[in-house]
Parts: C-alpha cells; sequence; structure tokens
C-alpha cells in the first residue's frame, strides 16, 4: 500500500480548515497509508528583512530533510513551477505504487514558502495555482486532490 505523507510547516488553528483537513484524511485511510508532520513555523517580525526570512526557511528546511522519510519520492508546494490536472495525481499515484519507491511525501511550506534547497532538492515541483492561496488552504486542497485522484484511479463518479 502506497505511504503518503505531507510535510507542512504551520499548525491549522482554524477550526474550519482543522475539520475539512481530517475528513478528506479519514477519507484517504482508505487508499493508502496516510499521515501529516506539522512543523513549527519560525516566528518573524512584522517586517523581516530578506536576511531573516532567508534564515527562517533554511531553519525550516532543516526540519523538513529530517522528517521526510527514507527513500521517498518528493513533491514540494511551491509557485515556480508547473500544474497538474487531476488526472495528472491519478497517474502519479499510480506510478508511486508501482515503483521501487511506494513513499510519496508532499512538502507545503509556511507563510514564506520553502527554501531553494527543499525546492531543488524534491524530485519534483508543483504549483496548485497561479493564485497565491493560504498555506492551510492549500493543505485542505492537496489532501481533496490526492483523495480525487485515487478515485480516479478506481474509476468513482467523484470525479465527473
Amino acid at each position: 500500500m502506497l505511504g503518503i505523507k505531507l510535510i507542512c510547516v504551520g499548525k491549522l488553528r482554524e477550526r474550519f480548515y482543522r475539520e475539512a483537513y481530517e475528513e478528506y484524511s479519514k477519507r484517504l485511510s482508505a487508499f493508502c497509508r496516510f499521515e501529516t508532520a506539522e512543523l513549527t513555523e519560525t516566528r518573524l517580525p512584522e517586517n523581516p528583512s530578506a536576511a531573516q526570512v532567508s534564515a527562517a526557511l533554511e531553519k525550516e528546511a532543516a526540519e523538513i530533510r529530517r522528517s521526510i522519510p527514507d527513500n521517498a519520492y518528493t513533491v514540494a508546494l511551491c509557485v515556480e513551477d508547473g500544474q497538474m490536472p487531476s488526472e495528472g495525481m491519478a497517474r502519479l499515484l499510480t506510478e508511486r505504487e508501482a515503483s521501487g519507491r511506494p513513499k510519496l511525501c508532499f512538502i507545503i511550506g509556511g507563510s514564506y514558502g520553502l527554501a531553494e534547497s527543499v525546492k531543488t532538492g524534491a524530485d519534483r515541483r508543483l504549483s496548485m495555482s497561479e493564485m497565491t492561496f493560504p498555506h492551510h488552504l492549500a493543505r485542505v486542497m492537496l489532501a481533496e486532490q490526492i483523495y480525487r485522484g485515487f478515485k480516479i484511479k478506481e474509476g468513482s463518479r467523484y470525479h465527473k
């Protein structure tokens, strides 16, 4: 069974995000071993300098690297790279299940994104949209898209 881990910088504090994410987590448990690692977002002053942001992202990057399972295929969510349709997510899940690396790890940064070292070290970079979303909402959206990918694979009417 495919193992999927979401590494997320920042905690889901808002109840509506938490409840939505928990619902998709529950649904995903029927298809994979699904887990989440919530890492602490580095606190910064109200108007941080570029150096402060860079240092915070590198500190978070070290935590992210420690949280990635051995031999996992990693996908960093960032705005710089291409998007994927829902059918592409289904193909990614199928490929990972058939590969010798049946662990899939998605990485979602905090409010300042991800350190360049995390993005370049990932097997794939993925943009959810050209629009900007709160990173907490991106977590819910990603969980839904992973669920949708599994439903596409099984031929369900969920994806119409």
